[in-house]
């Protein structure tokens, strides 16, 4: 009998690794070309001065880079760095490992090809990115904060903390072989949250009851809560945590699965301690409250709205 339950284990644990696998490789190559190709200037002289705008295109630009949450913490530091206004850094950290194409189409693979999952985490994302990056620019005075920053000598030690050396004087062979390098780096600092969480994910599919997991969250707000925590422990990054969260649909609603998508992909137990690492604890514990209740309410909205 626990033989059988092991095998079954395995088979979820090697199927949920087969599936995300191909979309860490296709992140970690685009997001090492971004790290050799674009620099935060390209992106600092197109930031409009009106305070909603810049938080627009902060949103939108998060579009483009397909990191996860723990690589787009040290980018959303060079940003504040090369006067990025605070505000659109945030929209840009929160949105950036939700919104791009990586994260958007393996979310439509891992829910059976269906756009409407990928739109409604999409959609609650940008909502969530939007309203907490508006109260951070009337709630938080920026020079403070960025003085901060500037005054860290040492980068972060995370290991998506790659080096910052300048590479505008390297020579394209050169920039070509950073990049080979850097994404295998970053596949092997990714590979190891993804096979932790599918292995935890699996277990709890096993071994747990599915009556136990509904009992804890037998409405839709503890659902939700339930899945929120789920989602900070596991710490599955982006392009892989739809995988995991589409093995829970059996379980909970709409509602709770777009919750732990997005809650997921903006806190999570790796880029806690990177944020903590950047940014004054006083504001990451502010981001992370405004965050949770955003996506809190957002959700418990999203599930009323869908049932």
């Amino acid at each position: 009998m626990l033989n059988q339950s092991f095998l079954q284990m395995n088979t979820i644990f090697i199927s949920i690794i087969i599936e995300a696998l191909p979309f860490i490789v296709l992140g970690v190559f685009i997001a090492a070309f971004i790290q050799m190709f674009i620099t935060e200037e390209m992106i600092a002289k197109i930031m409009p001065k009106n305070r909603f705008l810049s938080i627009a295109i902060g949103t939108g630009i998060g579009s483009l880079f397909p990191a996860c949450e723990c690589g787009i913490v040290p980018i959303t530091q060079r940003l504040v760095k090369k006067n990025v206004p605070l505000y659109s850094a945030m929209a840009f950290m929160l949105t950036g490992p939700i919104i791009n194409p990586v994260v958007i189409f393996s979310t439509f693979i891992a829910f059976g090809d269906s756009w409407k999952m990928a739109l409604y985490r999409s959609a609650l994302a940008i909502a969530v990115a939007v309203v907490v990056s508006i109260i951070i620019s009337y709630v938080f005075t920026e020079n403070q904060l960025r003085e901060y920053i500037e005054k860290k000598v040492s980068g972060l030690t995370h290991s998506h903390d790659h080096s910052h050396h300048d590479h505008s004087n390297m020579k394209f062979s050169e920039k070509l072989k950073d990049m080979v390098n850097h994404a295998i780096d970053e596949f092997f600092s990714v590979g190891k949250f993804l096979v932790f969480g599918a292995l935890i994910s699996s277990a709890m599919q096993t071994f747990i009851k599915t009556s136990t997991l509904l009992s804890l969250g037998h409405t839709k707000a503890t659902a939700i809560l339930v899945m929120m925590l789920l989602a900070f422990i596991l710490s599955i990054c982006s392009e892989a945590d739809a995988f995991i969260a589409s093995s829970f649909s059996g379980m909970f609603g709409t509602g709770p699965i777009i919750a732990f998508l997005v809650f997921g992909a903006m806190v999570d137990i790796k880029n806690l301690f990177m944020m903590l690492d950047v940014f004054k604890r006083k504001f990451v514990l502010a981001l992370i409250g405004l965050i949770f209740v955003s996506v809190f309410i957002g959700s418990l909205f999203l599930s009323s709205f869908i049932n």
